[in-house]
């Protein structure tokens, strides 16, 4: 079993279903709201724990009824939360509006998670511990840098997924061993929209870089290996929220077990396929033995 750490957001999703989003000054009337655990770090923790990782989650939630959930949320998921935080602060929230298309807007207010500036007592200890650490930009960039030169230390894979997007400073990038950013965000982090180009930019500052593609695939690049493009299978989505963190644990767990890059992406495309054709985020991530299913046929 893959040991993984996640440090990272916790937040209470408070989703809005409408047929079309809102434009600047308009009013719609949607047809249902949800209050669903996410956030991306509780969503890659979830998504790793039900793919077959043994995963502890370094974060914090308020001192609130969120924050109560939130926690329970991950441990019925399988998550060790001894290392979660309970904060005087309220707890994270993500304002989400879903479409017809399962597409998806997004507004996070960070509450509880913007208390997360530095490891903890006995963090840096679990994080060695590990086989993987998960890292995404929804605490504060102090913290991630912690994790990753934690990790270096240690000789444990880093794995960072750049969202939100927002320039990376090189002591984070030095430390990152697996940079997944989906098509957008690594536009924005090299200027280049061609995926191909963005990836072999990204290459000066990471050694091994996974571009999610959506419907697409994903895009593998490496500084030893030549390009390597999977495809992801054909589904209807209902709802995109949290696919990429979907994709993310469950890479994760696939690499711990050394699988081929191949299989182990094909086999997180698999995971992510399930996840778009359910609603919300934590609630819609596959179990193993459903992306197994979904990766054989």
């Amino acid at each position: 079993m893959t040991d993984i750490v996640v440090l990272g957001s916790t937040n209470m999703d408070l989703v809005a279903y409408v047929a079309k989003p809102p434009q600047r000054g308009e009013t719609v009337t949607g047809r249902e709201f949800r209050t669903i655990p996410g956030g991306k770090g509780a969503n890659q923790a979830t998504a790793a724990a039900h793919a077959g990782g043994a995963v502890s989650m370094i974060g914090a939630v308020g001192n609130d009824s969120f924050g109560a959930r939130l926690r329970s949320t991950l441990e019925h998921a399988g998550v060790n939360t001894d290392h979660l935080r309970t904060v005087e602060a309220p707890s994270g929230t993500a304002h989400i509006v879903v479409d017809d298309d399962g597409g998806n807007a997004i507004v996070v207010v960070p509450g509880a998670n913007g208390t997360v500036d530095h490891l903890a007592p006995g963090d840096e200890g679990l994080i060695a511990s590990a086989d993987a650490l998960l890292l995404q930009l929804e605490v504060p960039l102090a913290a991630v840098v912690a994790g990753a030169r934690a990790a270096r230390r240690h000789g444990v894979r880093t794995i960072l997924t750049p969202a939100p997007a927002r320039p990376l400073p090189p002591e984070l990038l030095d430390a990152t061993d697996l940079l997944v950013p989906n098509e957008h965000e690594a536009s924005a982090l090299t200027g280049r929209t061609d995926p191909h180009e963005a990836a072999a930019v990204l290459l000066d500052s990471v050694p091994e870089v996974v571009i999610t593609l959506g419907a697409a695939g994903s895009l593998y690049a490496a500084r030893d290996a030549e390009p390597l493009t999977v495809p992801a299978p054909r589904v209807t989505a209902v709802d995109s929220t949290g696919a990429g963190d979907t994709f993310v644990g469950a890479l994760a767990v696939a690499l711990g077990e050394e699988r081929p890059v191949r299989e182990a992406l094909a086999w997180a495309a698999a995971a992510a396929a399930l996840s778009v054709q359910r609603p919300g985020a934590s609630a819609s991530m596959p179990y193993r033995s459903e992306i197994e299913t979904q990766y054989a046929s």
